[in-house]
């Protein structure tokens, strides 16, 4: 029986059980794929992370990153929550508040400012419109019209992304879960992000995430959602500007924030983090 040091980091929030957790399973060399699934799985949060040594040479360490179903070459909460426990168990030492991550989406730069929070540059996205003639089959699975035509982002995970309009509509939201699947499975997806403008509450706007063909009915605090979100907003009209803060997570009672900054084609997706859950498990 295997001791393998273990996190629970609650991520894009400063406040315990306020935002999306991430298992974190550190030292984890001497796990194979299976057993990280497996765990993964047991675990039944939205990922799980496996923190191993570098293969590159180029970078502080590797992660892989598993949902109850599948291995992800890229994910936003558990990159930064991985980060948070890998700097908090002293296994990296930034420079400058430097370091990178290994992940199957390659090598990415991470900083973590003054603040405390930590980011990441995220992988180059490939973004491509709907076909026009799923658009009715969209709104139908989501149950509600979109406002402007919606794209598919590959940001590692691939999510077909719309905007709702406004984050009354988002809050409103009650998707058909078995169609929003169906899609997924259809078009490949991870899943689906809808967003929507925010009046006068402090952030930019409202985001929502269902990712039911992975196990996961709504990711509480997505990132790869809202880099996907960032993506699509890159390549069109963008009323919310190259810096912003998104909201999401409330109607699971969470309360995440998650800063976005655009820059060209580079997307950096940045939060806090917090661990709630330490100790050791048993493999």
């Amino acid at each position: 029986m295997r001791n393998l040091r273990f996190k629970q980091v609650d991520v894009f929030t400063r406040e315990p059980f306020r935002g999306n957790p991430v298992a974190v399973v550190l030292e984890a060399e001497a796990l194979e794929t299976p057993e990280m699934q497996r765990i993964a799985a047991w675990t039944n949060l939205s990922e799980t992370t496996f923190v191993l040594g570098t293969t590159s040479g180029r970078s502080g360490y590797r992660l892989r990153i598993f949902t109850p179903r599948a291995e992800l070459p890229f994910a936003g909460h558990p990159t930064i929550g991985s980060a948070h426990a890998v700097l908090e168990a002293g296994l990296v030492t930034p420079r400058e508040g430097r370091f990178t991550q290994e992940c199957a989406a390659g090598i990415l730069e991470m900083n973590r400012d003054e603040l405390g929070v930590i980011r990441v540059r995220a992988p180059s996205a490939r973004v491509s419109a709907l076909d026009s003639s799923r658009v009715s089959e969209l709104e139908k699975a989501i149950g509600a019209p979109v406002t402007s035509k919606p794209m598919i982002a590959d940001v590692g995970p691939v999510w077909l992304i719309a905007d709702l309009g406004s984050a009354g509509a988002v809050d409103r939201l009650s998707p058909d879960m078995k169609r929003v699947s169906e899609m997924s499975l259809a078009l490949g997806l991870s899943g689906v992000t809808v967003f929507g403008a925010a009046a006068g509450e402090g952030e930019a706007m409202h985001v929502r995430s269902f990712a039911p063909a992975h196990g996961i009915s709504e990711d509480p605090v997505c990132g790869s959602g809202n880099v996907a979100v960032a993506a699509g907003l890159a390549r069109s009209v963008n009323p919310f500007g190259s810096r912003y803060v998104a909201r999401q997570g409330m109607r699971l009672g969470r309360d995440g924030r998650v800063s976005i900054r655009i820059e060209g084609a580079d997307i950096f997706l940045g939060g806090h983090a917090v661990t709630c859950v330490e100790g050791a498990l048993r493999a």
